[in-house]
């Protein structure tokens, strides 16, 4: 009997998607919920589950495809037996390398993104301890794999035949490789136009003295993490002077919506993060009644999920101010694009020693630029000018950051 499998809802205002990959082929065994495919949104990878246990049969879409939501997908034939590999050869040695077909069948249950270092490096999956919830592999567990496996000496074998001489390769080559833009490359591409088209974009900078928030962290980074299971990051201090200046500011928390001005009583920051397909923003909810450790759960949470690919569009529905730290990639300075509808984002970049004057004196101090991009539609000037200077102060004081001041 043939199980039709279609593509499933993806999301409010998501109406279709692109077949990423497809993770099981036919003749191949599949038990219940398991993925049989990736397809990619405007905005993340959605993995389709397998509705009941048998075999697949055949593939209706092709990767590449662009389907709607409601179509059809595959066939699932619940009954038949499953194609297996041929049986190895009698000379093949027992040390040899995993069979591919065994790889892609461990591989079909990883992650998009694990399921591609998987099959990049080589690494049985089966041999790697995951470190993940529940057991599960990260990309992290692969490439440590692939870097122990580099290290690993290699094996004493008998000389092999001498072979022919290769073809010398023509000198000076030019080549060109033309790969097609992901549907979410498409997306972030056409929505950051967009945002320089429509808004009336402007950048304001201002430069922070680091050095009070990382005197804080040095003292109480080994107790923080004890205490509350995660790092004490930047961000959270970031966040936090965000909430005062946006409280303090509300147009650089609002949005226009048309013909209207709309103002926001919470703060949900839009955290940019870099994952294996391109920039993604999940949103932290409700940051002005978070903690420190609140905030730097979230935001590691969203981090892992990203490089994993199990981002939800829930995820990543609303937010109403961005922060981007470009400073991870050691950038010094950027002015940073607006996430449409938002209005405002807080570009932050690399922290290094320069030469700052204080009480009449040169001194060497840890700085970072910092950046606020803004929507002059809606901001004045001197408000994105006095929400910048608020982080800053918050920053190089953060005992404002307690007080609210």
């Amino acid at each position: 009997m043939s199980i039709e499998v279609k593509v499933p809802v993806l999301g409010e205002s998501v109406s279709e998607a692109t077949v990423g990959q497809w993770l099981k082929q036919p003749g191949e065994a599949v038990a219940l919920d398991e993925p049989i495919a990736s397809l990619e949104t405007d905005k993340v990878a959605v993995e389709v589950p397998s509705p009941v246990a048998g075999i697949m049969g055949a593939h209706v879409a092709a990767e590449g495809d662009t389907v709607a939501v409601g179509a059809l997908l595959g066939l699932i034939e619940t009954g038949g037996v499953a194609t297996s590999p041929a049986p190895a050869a009698a000379a093949a040695p027992a040390a040899a390398a995993p069979a591919p077909a065994a790889v892609a069948d461990d591989a079909a249950a990883l992650s998009p993104a694990v399921r591609r270092a998987v099959l990049e490096h080589g690494i049985d999956p089966a041999t790697v301890k995951g470190t993940g919830k529940d057991g599960r592999l990260t990309k992290e567990d692969v490439l440590a794999a692939a870097v122990a496996k580099q290290a690993a000496p290699a094996p004493v074998v008998a000389a092999p035949a001498p072979a022919p001489a290769p073809v010398a390769a023509v000198s000076g080559g030019r080549n060109e490789e033309r790969v097609k833009m992901t549907r979410l490359r498409q997306t972030i591409a056409k929505r950051l136009k967009s945002a320089q088209e429509t808004a009336a974009m402007l950048t304001t900078f201002n430069d922070v003295d680091m050095s009070a928030v990382m005197e804080a962290r040095a003292k109480y980074k080994d107790v923080f993490e004890k205490k509350h299971g995660v790092k004490l990051g930047l961000m959270s201090f970031f966040a936090k002077a965000s909430v005062l200046a946006l409280k303090d500011n509300p147009s650089v928390n609002a949005q226009l919506q048309g013909d209207e001005i709309v103002y926001f009583d919470y703060v949900d920051i839009s955290v940019a993060v870099s994952a294996p397909n391109g920039l993604v923003v999940p949103v932290v909810r409700d940051v002005d009644k978070m903690s420190f450790a609140a905030i730097e759960k979230a935001i590691a949470e969203y981090g892992k999920k990203a490089r994993d690919g199990t981002l939800t569009m829930a995820d990543m529905a609303g937010g109403t101010f961005t922060i981007s730290n470009g400073g991870v990639f050691g950038g010094l300075m950027s002015t940073p694009i607006i996430n449409p509808p938002q209005s405002a984002v807080l570009g932050l970049h690399r922290i290094e020693d320069r030469p700052v004057v204080r009480n009449g004196e040169i001194v060497v101090r840890p700085m970072m630029y910092i950046a606020l991009s803004y929507d002059h539609r809606l901001i004045d000037g001197r408000e994105a000018v006095t929400a910048l200077k608020t982080i800053k102060e918050a920053i190089e004081d953060p005992t404002r950051l307690l007080i609210d001041m």
